[in-house]
């Protein structure tokens, strides 16, 4: 997709040279919300860009009601859950011919931030607390899409994760936690998908705005990545227009009409902005609006029920099965035995999100009316609503729940978290499903013993009754079709394939950002560093609610037979893993296979694991595959704030491979090598331990902790001693080398009262260079 980019660059380049300067701002800024500008002298079209990541959104008017009729997919928080990438390429092919069909040439998504907090409002949009599980989700979306000729914009570019103050909120982040999680994600899709366009976020990272932070804009996304399409603002997200195109923003989105084109214009007149500098920014714009342009389908056609189709088998493979006990699920389909269906949900479900993702969809499917139609009509089903859709209930509803409960052998609550509770535009307060969801699940369990709980939310929510109830399926927002999908799974039509893409913790208090979230004043401190998601959990020990990648099925897998290709590498090898997985249960299911990499002996403070390969295999009863992996040096490495690059640290490696983070039964080692050492440069302000393992700087290291320890050291036997006088002297000496070790060797003149001198200090940097 990229080569298609360079192939309209030198057209775009050819007409910028014909263009005005007028023209040139003109193409700066949107034609109203949705569209670019034309420029009719010269034949340059206008395209069209619609909301969409989870469907297409393309406005009609003000509210949702007012858009196209689209298919409502899951959302990326479901989508993740089915750790299944061709699945998600399919969903954006189908996203793609709905867009053709309706005119629309770019659609705003997928979100690719990463889950910093379970509080985040905006996390049913987004993949996962992982960057490579969510960079590889994204860049299969990306390329179902654009492969039917309409562009993916990518968003929001970066370091996004909080809803409150987004338009002026400043993530301060250190440099290694902004390379190893923040935008390992984005740097994913891009390499391997070329989005058409990205859309910068609003928030300031480290106090300059994304839209005009030419460090991320150009340094990172275009030198390092190569990336090639347009950067395009979120709606709003300007501030200095001139600043902007410097950085390399390239649209301005929604129009500002003449505001912002008046200042274009007087900043190159006035030398302040180079008219070359804008005509690179028009180009890049311009190439992608003649790629879209071209690649329309006029009288493009969906088919409105194949796509719900899709839309029913991906919720299906999204929604996880957390809990079965005593096997009660799944329902028999041939039996007599009575259920009660609670909870207003299961006929008037939430299946997607709040904000600029709502979908007009074709057609909306419930719980209840799917699981009557899978088992033949009504008649073992009662229903009560037992709250209001606001999560209120009441205790005249309460008693209709047990009622209908008791008088059942099996009762199916519906709960979750209603539209009010987590949206677009602000982040949660709490964990918790309302109160009057919580409290109709303990009604019914206190009366039916056999209890199951459907979720519907974007996020994770705490479950305070969850040793009450037999059985746990996290719903999520599961799009038009998610009713059907989720009585396939109560039935065993379908066998629950999902895993989570998130920690659900046990408590608010046990998260990584608990004390700092959301930021406030203007500034979000992420002072967790690389610590989100699983990765703090496991390095605090705490045992969370669920962990990430876990999921249960119907059936039952089992591993075996781990090995390597090779017991070493050197960091420029690539090392094959293998294992076999086997279903040992007795009917046909999908297990989702995990590898994680541990470093030994690491020289930063790294995670206890990480993520770095997955797969999802369908087995028969009985049958046994064998799993192949890839894992290149970028697996092993961290990233070197000192070199400002990704470094190896040679030694052992653990490769854990299973079904969970915290169920990893397959564990072997390897050891990598490094062809060629990095080596950090030293300098005045180096540390004097620095020189030890430094190749030129280790002859010099004893005379620098020579100059700290003077007459500390002495001969054995010099001078006799008592044991406790020995051991004081030792302990003395130790103390003094610490000292010596952690201090800049700049200090040695001072320490020396020059007797080790600033001249001598520049001769020894000068040989160790």
């Amino acid at each position: 997709m990229s080569e298609q980019i360079k192939d309209y660059k030198a057209r775009a380049q050819q007409l910028v040279s014909q263009m005005t300067l007028e023209e040139k701002a003109l193409l700066m800024s949107g034609n109203g919300a949705w569209m670019t500008h034309k420029v009719e002298r010269l034949g340059i079209p206008s395209i069209f860009m619609a909301d969409g990541p989870h469907g297409l959104r393309k406005a009609l008017g003000p509210n949702t009601a007012d858009s196209v009729p689209a298919t409502c997919f899951p959302t990326a928080s479901a989508l993740a859950s089915s750790w299944n990438p061709e699945l998600i390429g399919e969903i954006g092919a189908a996203l793609a011919r709905e867009a053709q069909a309706n005119d629309v040439q770019l659609l705003l998504g997928p979100g690719n931030n990463m889950k910093r907090s379970p509080l985040g409002g905006r996390n049913f949009e987004y993949f996962s607390e992982d960057p490579f599980l969510a960079g590889h989700l994204t860049a299969a979306y990306i390329k179902g899409l654009q492969g039917q000729g309409v562009g993916s914009t990518l968003k929001h570019f970066a370091v996004n994760n909080q809803e409150h103050e987004r338009m002026v909120s400043s993530s301060i982040v250190d440099e290694r936690t902004l390379h190893e999680i923040y935008l390992p994600g984005f740097e994913i899709a891009v390499t391997q998908a070329q989005p058409w366009a990205i859309m910068c976020s609003y928030n300031k990272i480290n106090g300059v705005y994304a839209s005009e932070n030419h460090l991320l804009l150009e340094d990172i996304l275009r030198d390092a990545w190569g990336f090639q399409g347009y950067v395009v603002s979120d709606w709003g997200a300007v501030h200095d227009r001139v600043k902007g195109i410097m950085a390399g923003l390239n649209l301005e989105m929604p129009g500002s009409g003449d505001v912002n084109r008046k200042k274009i214009i007087e900043a190159v007149t006035a030398g302040q902005l180079p008219e070359s500098r804008l005509d690179e920014v028009v180009a890049g714009l311009l190439a992608v609006v003649l790629l879209a342009s071209e690649r329309r389908r006029s009288g493009a056609r969906f088919d409105v029920d194949a796509h719900h189709a899709l839309a029913r088998r991906a919720a299906g493979e999204s929604i996880i099965l957390l809990k079965n006990e005593d096997e009660l699920l799944p329902l028999e389909t041939g039996g007599k035995k009575k259920i009660a269906v609670i909870g207003a949900f299961a006929r008037d479900p939430r299946y997607q999100g709040a904000g600029s993702s709502q979908v007009n969809p074709t057609r909306i499917s419930n719980a209840y009316a799917e699981l009557a139609a899978i088992l033949g009509g009504e008649e073992r089903l009662s229903y009560a609503s037992g709250y209001d859709l606001e999560g209120v209930t009441t205790a005249q509803l309460l008693e209709e729940a047990r009622q209908q409960a008791k008088n059942a052998d099996l009762a199916i609550v519906f709960a979750g978290l209603p539209d009010s509770h987590e949206s677009e535009g602000f982040d949660r307060s709490t964990l918790d499903i309302p109160e009057g969801h919580n409290r109709l699940i303990d009604a019914v369990s206190q009366v039916q013993p056999n209890t199951v709980v459907v979720l519907m939310n974007g996020s994770a929510i705490t479950m305070p009754w969850v040793g009450r109830v037999k059985a746990i399926l996290e719903g999520w927002l599961t799009g038009q079709a998610g009713g059907g999908a989720i009585a396939d799974i109560l039935t065993g039509k379908v066998n629950p394939s999902a895993k989570l893409a998130e920690t659900f913790p046990a408590r608010l208090e046990d998260t990584p950002t608990f004390t700092e979230f959301p930021g406030l004043n203007q500034q979000a401190r992420y002072g967790e560093g690389v610590f989100i998601g699983y990765r703090y959990y496991d390095k605090k020990n705490i045992t969370p609610l669920f962990p990430f990648g876990f999921g249960l099925s119907y059936t039952t897998f089992a591993y075996s037979e781990l090995s390597f290709s090779a017991p070493s590498i050197q960091d420029t090898e690539s090392l094959t893993v293998e294992l076999k997985v086997k279903n040992t249960g007795k009917v046909a299911g999908k297990e989702i296979v995990q590898l994680y990499v541990r470093e030994d002996k690491p020289v930063v403070s790294r995670p206890d694991k990480e993520l770095k390969a997955f797969t999802k295999v369908a087995l028969e009863p009985g049958e046994e595959k064998t799993v192949r992996f890839t894992l290149s040096r970028r697996d092993f490495a961290y990233y070197n704030t000192n070199l400002h690059r990704w470094s190896v640290n040679p030694g052992r490696f653990d490769i854990l491979v299973g079904g969970s983070s915290r169920n990893l039964p397959l564990r072997k080692h390897v050891l990598v090598e490094v062809a060629q050492q990095e080596v950090v440069s030293l300098s005045r302000h180096s540390l004097v331990k620095e020189f030890k393992e430094h190749p030129k700087g280790k002859e010099f290291y004893p005379q620098l902790v020579g100059v700290i320890m003077g007459g500390a050291t002495e001969e054995p036997g010099s001078v006799k001693r008592t044991p406790e006088e020995e051991r004081a002297r030792k302990k003395a000496e130790m103390s003094t080398l610490v000292f010596a070790h952690d201090m800049p060797v700049y200090k040695l003149v001072l320490f020396s009262e020059g007797k080790f001198s600033e001249q001598r200090l520049n001769d020894i940097l000068a040989r160790v260079q």
